[in-house]
């Protein structure tokens, strides 16, 4: 089919050439997707280039070492903060001369800009001769992901939170990551109440988890033996996440089972762990006291930042992924467990009420102990339910979050811009 797509698209528009402008070219959920649409894009047959002001070949996703995918870093020299304040304007800056550089320096000709997180550098992009037009990616508006405890902070986020509204609605496009960011974005920006946001959902990138997985046999060793029913929660360890909603739920549903069911329950907390962050390293503590307090500590196993072989072998051996962040912009975690035929029991607001079928592919709860529970137990008494909901995700997955959907989608927008 995409041999067909490209050999149709030449008769009807000539190569459509896009450049992509990121701050920095890490491994976060951001960089996943521009990562992504480039090669969603090269795979359609337009010619791409991504933009950034940091870039580290030795810390950056495998695809951007393709030769065929350029990476060009300009700017790499501008301080990302003064004395660990102002990262904001810092970046700001930084994006501003990437765009000054392309347009006026750079000589590179280009049809279409996809830029996401800074959108200051939208009006630079105006500034160029002949007018090119720009999609702006909203993962979430910038102006919500910051604190403004102090009057200093309020007085230095005003001009930008402006800015920020101001420069996004210079856009031809605007692209937002699921219908919940459509709705914080109308109520953010209400001076862009008439503007336009469609939604394109992150894909999920299945390479990982198609590998076989080597460590499927690992999983003996860390669970304890006779261990018939896996529970699963994979979440960073951050306080918003709500990991203690897992734990509550697990006791609630021990309870509530016939010892005999009881004795193979058993839930692993997994997710991304950083010494150096000291909200990591403190809730880690905090959770593994609270599941002493409530006589569970025998039957969870907490691991941190586990392998994404070991993440795949759990994710296909789970009974149910605990998604248990309220209000999560898109989350990918679900999308992830439907892949690996694993039903999702996840909170009723937020990403999840997109990505996951209610009653089909698993269930939306209350974030309560006792919702959780009981959808758990009917996972643990049902197991042809498990087995149902499993297939649905898979399929619901490859109808809505592959690669595949979301390319055509993209593709179908920048033919658009560019016509």
């Amino acid at each position: 089919a995409m041999v067909d797509s490209s050999q149709h698209g030449v008769e009807a528009i000539e190569m459509v050439r896009v450049v992509f402008l990121h701050p920095d070219l890490g491994i976060g959920g951001a960089e996943r997707l521009v990562v992504d649409a480039a090669v969603a894009l090269k795979s359609q047959g337009c010619s791409v280039q991504i933009w950034t002001a940091h870039y580290d070949p030795t810390h950056c996703f495998s695809e951007t070492l393709d030769p065929d995918l350029p990476v060009v870093c300009v700017g790499d020299w501008l301080p990302t903060s003064v004395f660990g304040y102002l990262h904001a304007l810092c970046a700001y800056l930084r994006m501003i001369y990437v765009a000054l550089y392309l347009v006026f320096l750079s000589g590179v000709e280009y049809d279409v800009i996809f830029c996401d997180q800074v959108s200051v550098c939208i009006p630079v992009l105006r500034l160029s001769r002949q007018k090119k037009n720009v999609l702006f990616y909203c993962h979430f508006p910038d102006q919500l992901l910051t604190q403004r405890k102090t009057t200093l902070k309020k007085l230095y986020r005003a001009p930008i939170d402006w800015l920020e509204e101001r420069t996004t609605g210079m856009a031809d496009m605007i692209l937002v990551n699921s219908q919940f960011t459509a709705g914080i974005f109308r109520e953010t920006f209400l001076g862009l109440r008439g503007v336009q946001t469609d939604v394109l959902y992150p894909s999920l990138n299945t390479s990982t988890f198609d590998q076989p997985s080597t460590e499927a046999q690992g999983l003996e060793g860390l669970l304890p033996e006779g261990t018939s029913c896996l529970f699963l929660s994979l979440n960073r360890y951050e306080r918003k996440k709500n990991l203690g909603l897992a734990l509550e739920a697990l006791a609630v549903l021990r309870t509530s089972l016939p010892s005999d069911q009881r004795t193979g329950i058993h839930l692993v907390v997994a997710g991304g762990y950083d010494d150096r962050v000291t909200e990591n390293v403190q809730h880690y503590i905090e959770l593994k006291e609270l599941a002493e307090q409530l006589r569970v500590d025998d039957c969870v196993t907490f691991l941190r930042s586990p392998s994404d072989s070991l993440k795949v072998a759990l994710l296909q051996g789970s009974a149910a992924v605990l998604y248990t962040p309220s209000k999560e912009h898109f989350g990918i975690v679900p999308v992830e467990a439907m892949y690996c035929c694993c039903p999702v029991i996840a909170v009723n607001s937020g990403g999840p009420l997109e990505s996951v079928a209610d009653g089909e592919t698993g269930f939306l709860c209350e974030p309560t102990a006792e919702a959780f529970s009981k959808a758990m137990e009917r996972l643990v008494r049902e197991p042809q339910l498990r087995r149902d909901m499993g297939q649905a995700g898979r399929r619901r997955v490859r109808d809505k979050f592959s690669l595949q959907a979301f390319s055509d989608q993209l593709y179908g927008y920048i033919v658009r811009l560019s016509q």
